[in-house]
């Protein structure tokens, strides 16, 4: 038995990279899954891989900036699945460049996914969960939100952004033991860092004490932690998965 056995968690961004682990994870535990991401189509291998451990699963096609298409969605869960247990917010995009390049387009966009989307699904799960009294929220933010990065204002925003919304939604929600959380990852292995000159990767890794960058499992496994009743006294907190790059 998993600590998540008959549990229904929703997991935006699920398609791949961290989105993707973070539902397996989940899913090994005992969840089951509701995939989200811009196009269906895209959540077949990891709707496939959920589904092999016996789950039950749901694909949605949903755009988070979008409020009408997220109730849709979370109503299509309620509907199917009976409950909303966990949502896990892991939608994100980048759009780097320097601030004084940086377009309106270019901020409005991250700012929409990254942080409006986090709101609009939050707020749609609010209220089952309340219903219910319990729930796990854990909103995927970055390192860059709490130390900045050149090239990425818009993303730091967003992801200072979803910190500050974590922890006022903590706040609003404990009373009816609904916990809201965060995951700050660090550099992550990934198909971007893979593509790196050595040089580059060297002077990544020296940022960091461990050495290493991470995996997307070491995020996925602190997301399950926090999804599960052995974190049931945290809330409004920010977890740094970084290797000790920001202490």
């Amino acid at each position: 038995m998993g600590t998540l056995d008959g549990k229904v968690a929703v997991v935006t961004g699920a398609a791949r990279g961290i989105g993707r682990a973070i539902a397996e994870a989940l899913a090994r535990d005992g969840a089951d899954l509701a995939l989200c991401d811009l196009q269906e189509e895209w959540l077949a291998d990891v709707n496939a891989s959920v589904s092999a451990l016996g789950r039950k699963t749901a694909t949605l096609a949903v755009d988070v900036s979008d409020a009408e298409a997220v109730g849709r969605a979370v109503d299509r869960v309620l509907e199917t699945m009976g409950r909303v247990d966990i949502l896990v917010n892991n939608a994100g995009i980048t759009k780097d460049t320097l601030l004084v390049r940086m377009t309106e387009a270019d901020w409005d966009a991250v700012l929409s996914v990254n942080l409006k989307g986090a709101f609009l699904m939050t707020k749609a799960v609010a209220k089952p969960m309340m219903k219910q009294r319990g729930g796990a929220i854990v909103n995927i933010a970055s390192v860059i939100g709490l130390i900045g990065n050149a090239g990425q204002c818009n993303y730091a925003a967003s992801k200072a952004g979803v910190i500050a919304l974590t922890k006022s939604a903590a706040k609003e929600l404990a009373s009816r033991h609904v916990r809201v959380n965060a995951v700050a990852p660090g550099f992550i292995e990934s198909k971007m860092t893979e593509a790196l000159p050595a040089d580059v990767r060297e002077q990544m890794l020296a940022a960091i004490p461990l050495k290493r960058f991470g995996l997307p499992d070491d995020v996925a496994k602190v997301v399950v932690f926090l999804a599960s009743e052995a974190s049931s006294y945290i809330t409004g907190q920010v977890v740094t998965v970084s290797g000790g790059m920001v202490m």
